[in-house]
């Protein structure tokens, strides 16, 4: 069978955006590969790959080792290559994954850098001031980033969470809510929301009924993607909600991103002295999951880490 890797390589990109990864993650993906390519052309083998051995994995570790001097860099474009090899070997293009045999430095994590509570309680408010100044088509976009809001401090889901997040997701819970989260390849569990979200949820819901029955149109996502000019679609893509945040970040001239107050979550959690348990429950991640870098971080500054839920004080 005669195949390019580029395409493969775009095709690929193309997979992991079907599968609901994020606009960086995906640009991310595409930058390590390129690596790979440059590796190749330097090699002298101008991109026709149709056998990688155990020699040239050691060849190409080599070159990730004089290139960068992250261990995390080096870990990052193995990764991918490895899950690219994996796409291929799908394809039945190769007999197994070489890259396995590649062995890498343990993964350094970064220290966390929560967005900070007072800039989280401007966000909050920028947005409710946004909402009660804007009309029509506008109103429902701002009503809709209140609940994307928090849905991101309120309960820390991620943005690959958010993207196919059905309206079905947000179940009552004595007088509150919680949000659902289901992955294709572990079991579902909720997280409670705070009671901040109840307002400015049944606010949004009731809206964007209003919306689709007069448009004629319907869809099962809480969220949804539109222009300036009408709704296009059920859903929010990864990409789509880090351009709210983008442009929450320049209008308030803060650093904020969908991961930043994701992080601020997590502290507000610790305040509140969850289990740690629950916490890693909460975010999706195996009981090994481990919460060191948050509790070093409330040490060293313990005033300056003091996040808690919002209130109707805080519109």
């Amino acid at each position: 069978m005669n195949w390019n890797l580029v395409d493969k390589e775009h095709e690929f990109l193309k997979h992991l955006e079907e599968r609901g990864r994020s606009f960086n993650t995906v640009k991310n993906y595409k930058a390590d590969l390129q690596c790979f390519n440059a590796f190749l052309i330097q090699k002298q083998q101008h991109l026709k790959l149709r056998s990688f051995s155990l020699q040239q994995v050691q060849e190409y570790a080599q070159y990730l080792d004089g290139k960068y001097d992250s261990s995390n860099s080096v870990r990052r474009r193995v990764q991918a290559l490895r899950l690219f090899f994996d796409f291929l070997l799908g394809q039945k293009l190769f007999p197994d994954n070489p890259l396995k045999k590649m062995a890498v430095s343990p993964k350094v994590l970064d220290n966390p850098g929560p967005t900070p509570f007072s800039d989280v309680v401007r966000i909050y408010q920028h947005l409710k001031r946004r909402l009660k100044g804007s009309e029509g088509l506008a109103h429902l976009v701002n009503a809709r980033n209140l609940v994307l809001f928090h849905l991101v401090y309120g309960a820390g889901l991620k943005v690959s969470d958010l993207a196919k997040l059905s309206v079905g997701a947000i179940l009552k819970d004595k007088g509150n809510f919680r949000v659902l989260v289901e992955h294709p390849k572990r079991d579902p569990y909720s997280v409670p929301l705070p009671p901040a979200f109840n307002k400015d949820y049944l606010y949004y819901r009731a809206r964007i009924q209003e919306h689709l029955g007069a448009g004629g149109i319907d869809f099962e996502e809480l969220l949804f993607n539109a222009n300036p000019y009408k709704v296009l679609s059920g859903g929010l893509s990864p990409r789509g909600t880090e351009l709210i945040f983008a442009e929450l970040r320049r209008e308030l001239k803060i650093d904020l991103t969908a991961k930043s107050l994701r992080q601020s979550c997590i502290f507000k959690w610790l305040n509140l002295n969850i289990n740690h348990a629950t916490i890693k429950e909460w975010l999706g991640v195996t009981p090994a999951y481990s919460l060191e870098l948050y509790l070093e971080e409330l040490k060293k500054d313990p005033t300056a880490l003091v996040f808690k839920d919002l209130e109707a004080s805080d519109e």
